[in-house]
């Protein structure tokens, strides 16, 4: 893959028909770093949010040795990747043969579960030939928590109630190595407090079971930084969650584990898009919501957006965007803030797509074709490079008159 220093310099080697996705190797190789050297646990890199060997590699590469799998198409894919890597499939519904497959062909050891059901399947698929069942898996609970802090719920789909919680980590103890409780509080946390709600809620499933707990692990959620969504520092989730972790009735040698996805990989790409017609103040461009910009279509997510050009000088304007298919719902709303006179055959960089962007892609209408290049500079935000002005602070004066 080429290298350039920026998307302006793609668009001037390239003058490319198709959209181009940017990848930046050294923003996802920060982000690593930072988790690694920063979190107080293990960080397992969800890997639905962008399954790029690449990106994988870079991960790994930087400290990563843990992966959350969901299904048995990633743990085929990570293992080939990384014969080493520490695979958990953190999924809560899996076939009987997705599981066995995993355990006896891959080497994994970890998984979540919800229900007793879940766990019966497990424990079945775990067995061997000879009818002994398996002694060394580590068997996370996975508990129903708030996502009210998260701009997107994962509350509905799976998890125990807390009042179910008990009796399934008591059983669940019977058959592992290790028994753990994990929860989801949703992607993109705004706040820290998510995950002090979410802990005190594993705080008195443990006090109601009275079982050993030897895992904590406290999911995904860690957020990225977009327009209109700027969270707290990271460093404040990490310090939270850990404080919370020490204060609960769990083994002295319990781990505290983590799931980020979006955090890790947000940074890592961005798409180069071509204006192919203005009407008012509707771009129709090239890419759209069966590519790369799933999430500004169907959750309104509002991305950085850069023109390319250089001859565009009138002040900033609100934008929407139709993508490049025969379907009304190929639309989104934005706004997206671009120069006032930008116009057909015009290009565009859309920042911080390197969660699900890339993952969601179809080639719905015949659409999808992608060029790809790799980029130099900076991504358009960053939570990494140590220059970001924290969102609480403020620049009120208040008189003391």
């Amino acid at each position: 893959m080429l290298q350039y220093p920026d998307a302006k310099a793609v668009v001037r080697a390239l003058a490319p028909d198709e959209p181009v996705i940017l990848t930046r190797p050294h923003a996802a190789a920060r982000a690593a770093r930072f988790f690694v050297e920063k979190f107080h646990g293990k960080s397992m890199y969800a890997v639905k949010a962008n399954p790029s060997p690449d990106l994988i590699k870079i991960l790994w590469d930087n400290g990563v040795t843990h992966y959350d799998v969901a299904s048995i198409g990633e743990v085929r894919l990570l293992r080939g990747l990384l014969p080493d890597a520490t695979l958990c499939f953190m999924h809560p519904v899996k076939t009987a043969r997705a599981i066995h497959e995993s355990y006896f062909e891959h080497g994994v050891k970890t998984y979540s579960l919800d229900t007793l059901e879940e766990l019966a399947k497990i424990t079945k698929a775990t067995t061997d030939e000879a009818g002994n069942p398996a002694k060394d898996l580590n068997l996370l609970v996975r508990m129903r928590v708030s996502s009210e802090h998260s701009e997107l719920s994962l509350a509905a789909k799976f998890g125990a109630d807390l009042t179910d919680a008990a009796p399934l980590l008591q059983a669940t103890r019977q058959h592992c190595d290790a028994l753990g409780v994990c929860f989801h509080v949703g992607s993109q946390a705004m706040t820290p407090f998510a995950y002090v709600q979410a802990l005190e809620r594993v705080r008195a499933a443990i006090a109601e079971a009275a079982v050993t707990v030897d895992i904590v692990d406290v999911g995904g959620g860690f957020p990225s930084v977009y327009p209109g969504l700027e969270p707290p520092p990271l460093e404040d989730y990490f310090a939270l969650i850990h404080r919370h972790f020490e204060a609960l009735p769990i083994s002295y040698s319990a781990e505290l584990w983590a799931e980020p996805g979006r955090a890790l990989c947000a940074e890592y790409s961005s798409i180069v898009v071509r204006v192919e017609k203005r009407r008012d103040n509707e771009l129709y461009i090239n890419d759209g919501a069966y590519g790369a910009l799933f999430d500004a279509a169907h959750v309104e997510w509002r991305f950085p957006v850069c023109a390319l050009e250089d001859d565009l000088i009138k002040p900033l304007d609100d934008f929407a965007f139709y993508g490049p298919t025969c379907d009304d719902a190929d639309y989104m709303q934005g706004p997206f803030q671009l120069p006032e006179d930008i116009q057909a055959d015009d290009y565009i960089e859309i920042g911080m797509l390197g969660a699900y962007g890339a993952a969601m892609k179809t080639g719905f209408n015949g659409f999808g074709a992608t060029e790809g290049a790799i980029v130099t500079d900076e991504p358009m935000a960053s939570l990494y490079r140590g220059d970001r002005i924290d969102p609480r602070a403020s620049d009120n004066v208040v008189s003391l008159r």
